[in-house]
């Protein structure tokens, strides 16, 4: 099954699926990353009690929208293995490599950040950033950039091929 743009050139359904939803999840993750959690590191919420709930929630919901994009991205890839010929073992890879950091992210990183950044004790004031803090932050934003280099290789290549 065949769309037909008004370019005049065809492209299979799989191929805008995985494009659109590559859009929409790198997009997405940009938003969250360089405009939402900064804006609230700015108004000072970082250093409230109640931040790491909040983070979680956030973050919780973000991650499973994560792995339902991951997994539509690897179903088209390899929809599009099977009836293109000509399609890169690269991009399937590539989309692996996708779910296996949507995986990290939703079942690794997020629940250890939240549970080390939760404060038990209500009658203690807020106090520094663990350093197990920074090392996770650090691996969160290593995927990150992981994630958007894969995501955007692969959204140049389903738009390169016709």
């Amino acid at each position: 099954m065949n769309t037909v743009s008004s370019f005049g050139f065809k492209r299979p359904v799989w191929q805008s699926i995985v494009m659109l939803t590559l859009g929409f999840w790198l997009s997405a993750s940009l938003l969250l990353d360089w405009i939402i959690m900064p804006s609230l590191y700015v108004s000072g919420m970082m250093t409230q009690a109640s931040f790491a709930t909040a983070g979680y929630v956030i973050f919780w919901n973000f991650n499973r929208i994560e792995l339902l994009a991951a997994g539509l991205v690897l179903t088209g890839v390899l929809a599009l293995s099977k009836d293109t010929t000509n399609w890169r073992i690269g991009s399937l890879i590539l989309s692996v490599l996708l779910l296996l950091i949507s995986l990290a992210d939703t079942y690794l990183l997020t629940p250890q950040m939240s549970a080390i950044g939760l404060q038990l004790n209500l009658f203690q004031a807020a106090g520094e950033i663990p350093t197990n803090m920074n090392i996770l932050h650090g691996g969160y934003w290593l995927l990150e950039i992981v994630k958007l280099v894969a995501g955007g290789t692969l959204l140049a290549w389903c738009w390169q091929k016709q």
